[in-house]
């Protein structure tokens, strides 16, 4: 989340959102990039130098929380006319660099919502705290430990609006009532706590989503927090069981509990379940999503020299070619991969 909350572009109404793709688009980089050597010239070299390679399959790469527990709704709410902004957040671990290009999101939304009205879905993704964070924090939420950063990621937000994604939203379920939900009631200390807003009932939708130009993300431990835009109505994010249940959930070490904000709460968030639902043992959340892509076991490290050319080898390695690494991980062209691999190495 950036500020202001309020981003300009709300997509068109239909149930498969497919907005036009800009003639250029440009990825927003925290830090100038500096190269040495053309990278256009370094693919070219290394392309030709391992055409006699035998080349190594993709690893994929796949994580999900498992199914919904129904335990709870909590908004995730683009902004729009009369509606702040609402973000609910949970975390996920890559253990190598990967490469994201397809995610899926279940929540509720009011019974009888056409899909058209699903009108658009924004992803961020964020660093847990202190990273991309002013620390100390502000001391107006309980605690900022294990939360999800102050900002999110630059380079890894995608927007239908801003044709980086598209999606496509199915009724998974006629109805579902959830135990409890968090909407409005997101406070600073010492009011975070409302218990929650009740019980609430809606018709179960998945959202499937495809990043148009796949997320690039080393390994480390990140919060992922998608937002859906609703024409008459809101999208409540549906809790995952907490501990992820295996299967069909992806088991993980470290798994955190899921964090919400909106636009009068930022730059901080407050646990769900343990700052607002609160009680004598507070319950905790994940919420139900899954990623999909494919990992880059060999691909460099951001900020070393050696990123790019390291990072394009693998790639050339891995897919038997640069041009089919483009291809095979959902980038539009080599030049937009090439855009990215700059992005992902730069320090």
């Amino acid at each position: 989340m950036k500020h202001p909350f309020e981003r300009p572009g709300i997509g068109k109404s239909a149930a498969t959102i497919a907005p036009a793709r800009p003639e250029s688009l440009t990825i927003r980089s925290k830090n100038p990039i500096a190269m040495r050597v053309p990278l256009s010239l370094l693919m070219a070299t290394l392309t030709i130098g391992l055409s006699l390679a035998t080349p190594a399959l993709a690893d994929n790469f796949f994580f999900s929380t498992g199914n919904t527990d129904a335990k709870l709704g909590a908004l995730s709410r683009r902004p729009s006319a009369g509606k702040i902004e609402t973000e609910t957040a949970d975390d996920f671990l890559l253990t190598e660099t990967t490469v994201i290009r397809q995610a899926t999101i279940v929540g509720l939304v009011p019974p009888g919502t056409p899909l058209s009205n699903i009108s658009n879905v924004e992803v961020e993704v964020y660093h847990v705290f202190p990273g991309d964070s002013a620390n100390p924090p502000s001391g107006n939420v309980p605690t900022r430990v294990n939360s999800p950063a102050d900002v999110e990621i630059d380079e890894a937000t995608r927007d239908g609006s801003g044709g980086t994604l598209r999606f496509t939203a199915s009724v998974v379920q006629a109805s579902l009532a959830v135990g409890n939900s968090v909407l409005n009631g997101i406070n600073k200390k010492p009011n975070q706590t409302t218990l929650g807003e009740g019980a609430k009932t809606g018709e179960v939708v998945e959202i499937r989503i495809t990043f148009t130009r796949p997320i690039v993300l080393p390994a480390g431990h990140y919060f992922f927090r998608p937002e859906v835009l609703v024409t008459g109505g809101d999208f409540l994010y549906l809790s995952a069981p907490k501990p992820i249940v295996s299967p069909p959930g992806t088991v993980f070490a470290g798994d955190l509990q899921a964090w919400i904000r909106n636009s009068n709460l930022t730059p901080d968030w407050l646990r769900i379940g343990t700052d607002i639902i609160g009680g004598a043992t507070p319950p905790t959340f994940n919420m139900t999503y899954s990623l999909t892509g494919e990992t880059i076991p060999e691909a460099g490290s951001p900020g070393q020299a050696n990123c790019q050319g390291k990072t394009v080898t693998a790639l050339s390695h891995q897919f038997d070619g640069i041009d089919a690494a483009a291809a095979g991980l959902g980038f539009d062209s080599v030049s937009t991969l090439q855009v990215d691999i700059e992005v992902f190495c730069a320090p």
